[in-house]
């Protein structure tokens, strides 16, 4: 199979689809691998590495797309790759369909194979979704506190304190991978964090493994309000995996917060989990709803595009191989795994949550009959 690797277009997306590594176990199971000039340079990653592990660089992306059977990529295909798409084309990225309906529209008409990482499911997890989540879940502690400053529009309030001054509280909303890395990085540096959850076995797991600053609080509207009129930071952190992120924050609880604390949704690659949420960039990463500062930056590990990459390819490539391997079908046949990730086949959504977003589902088609 060939397997394609264009740059990424998002606004200050600096992971790449590939690392020479991945491009290596492609050449050496068999396939020919395309690289578009200078793709992997925001992860620093030279073109000169991806040639020495086999792979062919390719002067643009037309060209990357039109030559590949599989397109490897990070993020979803932003609206100046739409026609880059074509018939049967395999592309491996992170779609997250049910928060754009353009974007579905779009890979509907076009008849691609869209294979999502964040909805591959493997023994209860999220294992391509998993890396990017400890990333984003890390920086959103980080991020916090960098704009509790006061000359980023925050509080002013340094989140681990001085002795004779109390830290910051941080809240984190969701104990999955997301909450659980913002609660340790925000611990680390000394705040005082709870962690909001309504699965009970989950926060008992919270309350063995967190250090002692850490507190798992079960979830409702009464534990909500309490605590986001004593935060600082608020982390959103909740995922209903491929479907569109409930709103658990609501534009009322704004009100309970105190001016010039953050809020960070880590949620806003499926919509969102607080009512007044927006993508937002990297170029441009807040802005401010009734006195309380918003950071919903869609790429948040392209900000460490390094680190970022390569823990995303240790994760995808073995799924990828079996793509490239034994063609969509039938490894999705084979491997149940891959088969959750099957979100669109030629036309047809073969995931619900998808077609439930957007009152579809008369273009819904069972993953298993598509690919019998």
């Amino acid at each position: 199979m060939k397997i394609g690797c264009p740059t990424e277009v998002k606004d200050n997306e600096n992971r790449v689809g590939l690392t020479p590594n991945a491009a290596h176990a492609y050449v050496a199971a068999g396939h020919e691998v395309y690289i578009q000039k200078g793709a992997g340079m925001g992860s620093a990653i030279a073109d000169d590495e991806y040639i020495a592990a086999g792979a062919a660089i390719l002067p643009d992306a037309g060209a990357v797309w039109a030559a590949s059977d599989m397109i490897v990529k990070v993020k979803e295909p932003m609206p100046e790759e739409y026609d880059r798409m074509r018939e049967g084309q395999i592309v491996y990225t992170y779609f997250h369909f049910a928060a754009d309906e353009a974007l579905t529209r779009a890979c509907m008409e076009r008849k691609i194979i869209a294979l999502a990482y964040e909805t591959v499911k493997e023994d209860g997890g999220l294992p391509l979704l998993k890396p990017m989540s400890e990333v984003a879940g890390r920086m959103a502690a980080l991020m916090g506190a960098f704009y509790l400053a006061k000359p980023y529009g925050g509080r002013g309030i340094l989140p681990m304190g001085v002795p004779g001054v109390a830290p910051a509280n941080v809240l984190v909303v969701g104990g999955g991978a997301v909450g659980t890395n913002a609660a340790k990085v925000a611990a680390g540096y000394g705040a005082n964090v709870t962690i909001l959850d309504v699965n009970v076995n989950r926060l008992e797991r919270l309350a063995e493994i967190m250090p002692g600053n850490v507190d798992p609080v079960f979830s409702d509207e009464v534990n909500l309000k309490h605590f986001l009129q004593i935060a600082d930071i608020v982390v959103g952190a909740v995922l209903i995996p491929g479907a569109v992120a409930p709103k658990i924050i609501r534009r009322e609880h704004l009100k309970l917060m105190q001016p010039g604390s953050v809020l960070l949704d880590v949620a806003i690659d499926q919509g969102g989990c607080c009512e007044t949420s927006h993508p937002t960039t990297h170029s441009d990463p807040t802005y401010v709803v009734d006195g309380v500062i918003h950071y919903c930056v869609a790429n948040m590990p392209g900000a460490y595009a390094r680190t970022a990459t390569f823990a995303l390819n240790n994760a995808t490539i073995r799924y990828g191989l079996m793509l490239a391997n034994k063609g969509a079908e039938k490894a999705c046949r084979e491997n149940p795994a891959l088969k959750t990730g099957l979100n669109m086949y030629m036309g047809a959504i073969t995931y619900k949550a998808v077609a439930d977003a957007f009152n579809l589902m008369g273009d819904y088609k069972d993953a298993d009959a598509v690919i019998a």
